[in-house]
Protein backbone atom coordinates (compact mmCIF):
# COMPACT_ATOMS: atom_id res chain seq x y z
CA UNK A 1 0.00 0.00 0.00
CA UNK A 2 1.41 3.39 -0.98
CA UNK A 3 1.72 6.29 1.45
CA UNK A 4 -1.16 8.04 -0.34
CA UNK A 5 -3.33 4.90 -0.07
CA UNK A 6 -2.55 4.66 3.66
CA UNK A 7 -3.43 8.32 4.11
CA UNK A 8 -6.75 7.95 2.26
CA UNK A 9 -7.50 4.82 4.32
CA UNK A 10 -6.77 6.88 7.43
CA UNK A 11 -9.12 9.64 6.26
CA UNK A 12 -11.88 7.06 5.69
CA UNK A 13 -11.34 5.64 9.17
CA UNK A 14 -11.42 9.06 10.82
CA UNK A 15 -14.62 9.93 8.93
CA UNK A 16 -16.18 6.72 10.26
CA UNK A 17 -15.21 7.74 13.79
CA UNK A 18 -16.53 11.27 13.24
CA UNK A 19 -19.91 9.94 12.15
CA UNK A 20 -19.93 7.59 15.16
CA UNK A 21 -19.21 10.39 17.61
CA UNK A 22 -21.84 12.61 16.05
CA UNK A 23 -24.39 9.79 16.22
CA UNK A 24 -23.53 9.22 19.89
CA UNK A 25 -24.74 12.70 20.78
CA UNK A 26 -28.28 11.57 19.91
CA UNK A 27 -27.88 8.42 21.99
CA UNK A 28 -26.89 10.45 25.05
CA UNK A 29 -30.42 11.79 25.18
CA UNK A 30 -29.65 15.49 25.12
CA UNK A 31 -31.05 16.21 21.67
CA UNK A 32 -34.80 16.23 21.16
CA UNK A 33 -34.71 15.37 17.44
CA UNK A 34 -33.57 12.15 15.84
CA UNK A 35 -31.00 12.33 13.05
CA UNK A 36 -33.48 12.28 10.16
CA UNK A 37 -35.66 14.97 11.79
CA UNK A 38 -32.60 17.16 12.37
CA UNK A 39 -31.47 16.83 8.75
CA UNK A 40 -34.91 17.44 7.24
CA UNK A 41 -35.56 20.48 9.43
CA UNK A 42 -32.08 21.85 8.67
CA UNK A 43 -32.79 21.57 4.94
CA UNK A 44 -36.23 23.15 5.29
CA UNK A 45 -34.73 25.96 7.36
CA UNK A 46 -32.68 26.99 4.31
CA UNK A 47 -35.03 26.07 1.46
CA UNK A 48 -38.26 26.97 3.33
CA UNK A 49 -40.65 24.92 1.16
CA UNK A 50 -39.96 21.56 -0.47
CA UNK A 51 -42.12 18.81 -1.89
CA UNK A 52 -41.66 15.18 -0.87
CA UNK A 53 -40.03 14.56 -4.24
CA UNK A 54 -37.58 17.43 -3.73
CA UNK A 55 -36.69 16.16 -0.25
CA UNK A 56 -36.23 12.62 -1.57
CA UNK A 57 -33.92 13.90 -4.30
CA UNK A 58 -31.97 16.06 -1.85
CA UNK A 59 -31.36 13.13 0.50
CA UNK A 60 -31.03 10.47 -2.22
CA UNK A 61 -33.81 8.48 -0.57
CA UNK A 62 -36.93 6.74 -1.78
CA UNK A 63 -39.98 9.00 -1.63
CA UNK A 64 -41.81 6.50 0.62
CA UNK A 65 -38.98 6.72 3.17
CA UNK A 66 -39.13 10.52 3.16
CA UNK A 67 -42.93 10.40 3.39
CA UNK A 68 -42.69 8.27 6.57
CA UNK A 69 -40.09 10.61 8.06
CA UNK A 70 -42.13 13.71 7.21
CA UNK A 71 -45.25 12.01 8.59
CA UNK A 72 -43.51 11.50 11.93
CA UNK A 73 -42.44 15.15 11.97
CA UNK A 74 -45.97 16.21 11.10
CA UNK A 75 -47.46 14.17 13.96
CA UNK A 76 -45.16 16.05 16.35
CA UNK A 77 -46.14 19.38 14.73
CA UNK A 78 -42.57 20.04 13.59
CA UNK A 79 -43.56 20.40 9.92
CA UNK A 80 -46.76 21.06 8.04
CA UNK A 81 -47.97 20.33 4.53
CA UNK A 82 -49.27 23.34 2.64
CA UNK A 83 -50.56 24.06 -0.84
CA UNK A 84 -47.83 25.07 -3.29
CA UNK A 85 -47.85 28.90 -3.27
CA UNK A 86 -46.77 28.80 -6.93
CA UNK A 87 -49.89 26.82 -7.85
CA UNK A 88 -48.20 23.45 -8.38
CA UNK A 89 -50.06 20.21 -7.75
CA UNK A 90 -47.63 18.77 -5.18
CA UNK A 91 -48.07 19.95 -1.63
CA UNK A 92 -45.04 21.55 0.00
CA UNK A 93 -43.50 20.75 3.35
CA UNK A 94 -42.63 23.63 5.66
CA UNK A 95 -40.99 23.64 9.08
CA UNK A 96 -43.19 25.00 11.85
CA UNK A 97 -42.02 27.50 14.46
CA UNK A 98 -41.85 24.61 16.93
CA UNK A 99 -39.77 22.56 14.51
CA UNK A 100 -37.32 25.39 13.93
CA UNK A 101 -37.08 26.10 17.66
CA UNK A 102 -36.22 22.46 18.39
CA UNK A 103 -33.72 22.43 15.52
CA UNK A 104 -32.01 25.50 16.96
CA UNK A 105 -31.97 24.01 20.46
CA UNK A 106 -30.34 20.82 19.20
CA UNK A 107 -27.91 22.83 17.06
CA UNK A 108 -26.90 24.80 20.17
CA UNK A 109 -26.15 21.51 21.96
CA UNK A 110 -24.07 20.35 18.99
CA UNK A 111 -22.17 23.64 18.90
CA UNK A 112 -21.55 23.46 22.65
CA UNK A 113 -20.08 19.98 22.15
CA UNK A 114 -17.88 21.18 19.29
CA UNK A 115 -16.70 24.10 21.43
CA UNK A 116 -15.72 21.69 24.22
CA UNK A 117 -13.69 19.58 21.79
CA UNK A 118 -12.04 22.62 20.17
CA UNK A 119 -11.45 24.46 23.44
CA UNK A 120 -7.66 24.02 23.35
CA UNK A 121 -7.31 24.59 19.59
CA UNK A 122 -5.84 27.80 18.22
CA UNK A 123 -8.26 29.97 16.23
CA UNK A 124 -6.27 29.35 13.03
CA UNK A 125 -6.55 25.57 13.57
CA UNK A 126 -10.32 25.85 13.96
CA UNK A 127 -10.52 28.00 10.81
CA UNK A 128 -8.39 25.47 8.90
CA UNK A 129 -10.61 22.58 10.03
CA UNK A 130 -13.69 24.54 8.90
CA UNK A 131 -12.17 25.35 5.52
CA UNK A 132 -11.11 21.73 4.92
CA UNK A 133 -14.54 20.38 5.92
CA UNK A 134 -16.24 22.85 3.55
CA UNK A 135 -13.91 21.83 0.74
CA UNK A 136 -14.45 18.12 1.43
CA UNK A 137 -18.23 18.48 1.52
CA UNK A 138 -18.33 20.61 -1.63
CA UNK A 139 -16.19 18.06 -3.46
CA UNK A 140 -18.62 15.31 -2.40
CA UNK A 141 -21.50 17.48 -3.65
CA UNK A 142 -19.70 18.03 -6.97
CA UNK A 143 -19.24 14.27 -7.42
CA UNK A 144 -22.94 13.72 -6.67
CA UNK A 145 -23.97 16.63 -8.86
CA UNK A 146 -26.00 18.06 -5.96
CA UNK A 147 -25.01 21.19 -4.11
CA UNK A 148 -26.29 21.47 -0.55
CA UNK A 149 -27.43 24.94 0.49
CA UNK A 150 -25.50 26.69 3.20
CA UNK A 151 -26.37 29.56 5.50
CA UNK A 152 -25.42 32.91 4.01
CA UNK A 153 -22.53 33.34 6.45
CA UNK A 154 -20.67 30.61 4.55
Amino acid sequence: MSDEDRTVAGVEYELMLLSRYHALSWQRGQQTLDRSAYLILARLELDRLMSLKELAEAFLLDISTVNRQVGALERHELVERIADPDGGVARKIRATKTGLARLRADRDLNRDGAERVLEDWAPDEIALLHDLLVRFNRDVEALEGRAWPRPESD
